[in-house]
């Protein structure tokens, strides 16, 4: 998977193909809980992750943005999200 950083995002070719923006999460901004479609278990608040929506998508809006823990993000390419 190719990784470009661009401003505070990076764009990753995923193994689909797809290019995706992705943005690190630190634990002190992250303040809500999520679910992450790489293992289906809740991102706590508090804790370090990853927020990843399709490139042709950018600026689009939320609706496409989805939080991963981030060895879910890193091993997609192993499994697929549920």
């Amino acid at each position: 998977m190719a990784s470009r950083v661009l401003g505070y995002d990076r764009i990753e070719t995923g193994p689909d193909g797809r290019d995706w923006a992705v943005r690190g999460i630190p634990g002190q901004a992250a303040q809500k809980v999520y679910r992450c479609p790489g293992c289906e278990q809740e991102i706590r608040a508090g804790v370090p992750h990853i927020v990843a929506w399709p490139k042709e998508e950018r600026g689009q809006g939320v609706h496409d943005r989805r939080h991963w823990h981030t060895p879910c993000w890193n091993a997609r390419g192993r499994r697929r999200a549920r």
